[in-house]
């Protein structure tokens, strides 16, 4: 049985209804009774709908949001989240402002959009979170990711232009299919230096800990991991990166993971 098992959210426990399977959540629940500790590992801020998971999943443990940037322990509050670089928010809002692209910067606990509209009240929606658009401006605190928001004929444009001292993490969401979300750190900073800390944080070595992920923001995490894990709906990164292949989201391919977990 592993020590830890690492779930990201959309497409691997959230599906195209943007809902989680009863068998899943059972699965889940199961798992950790018998001491798997179980991390949400999410490219979503560590509010609304991704916070109500993580306290599901574990309300005792650290999570991982915002590809990285953002590891928290929801109970406690303690953070390990890492801010962005001086100088990148001012930046990246000026080229949001003069590409007309919507950009999110968020801290641990809040968010701001650079073009409020029908994308960002859907985006906002997803998160289940209330529609309420503000600058990035007026948020206080640490910075620790931005995200650009784009069209699919727009995403190679803005991954081609120069983000010096970030990294970008792209990433899709089946219940916003039409988008892609580009995430912005600081450069170093990924869902494998987030899982490698939480492991530490527990004492479990990488060599007992799965990740289980569908997309190109989880490959970093499935390869340091012991055990990556890919959905059946999983790119073809995601895929090429997995030691263990299982079922679409759709089709509770994350409870065929959590089950494999306990045999390992």
């Amino acid at each position: 049985m592993l020590g830890l098992l690492c779930v990201d959210v959309d497409g691997t426990l959230v599906g195209t209804d943007n809902a989680v399977r009863p068998d899943v959540w059972a699965a889940l629940a199961g798992a950790r009774g018998r001491g798997v500790r179980i991390a949400l590992c999410s490219g979503r801020p560590a509010f609304g709908t991704a916070l109500e998971y993580a306290r599901r999943l574990d309300p005792q443990g650290w999570h991982v949001f915002q590809n990285g940037a953002s590891v928290v322990e929801v109970h406690g509050g303690r953070s390990l989240s890492e801010a962005l670089p001086e100088g990148a928010e001012a930046a990246l809002l000026a080229r949001a402002r003069e590409t007309g692209r919507l950009l999110e910067v968020y801290t641990d606990t809040d968010y701001g959009v650079t073009l409020p509209g029908e994308l960002a009240r859907r985006h906002s929606a997803l998160l289940g979170l209330p529609y309420r658009p503000r600058e990035p401006e007026v948020l206080e605190g640490a910075r620790v990711r931005a995200q650009w928001v784009v069209p699919h004929t727009e995403a190679a444009t803005v991954q081609a232009e120069p983000h010096p001292g970030l990294e970008l993490h792209p990433a899709g969401s089946p219940a916003m299919t039409d988008v892609l979300f580009i995430s912005v750190t600081r450069a170093g900073v990924s869902k494998g230096s987030a899982v490698t800390r939480v492991a530490a944080e527990y004492g479990v070595p990488l060599s007992r800990v799965m990740m289980v992920g569908d997309g190109h923001n989880d490959v970093t995490a499935m390869r340091v991991v012991g055990h990556p894990v890919a959905m059946g709906n999983a790119d073809a990164e995601a895929r090429a990166a997995a030691r263990h292949h299982v079922g679409h989201v759709d089709a509770g391919g994350l409870a065929q993971a959590v089950e494999l977990a306990l045999t390992l």
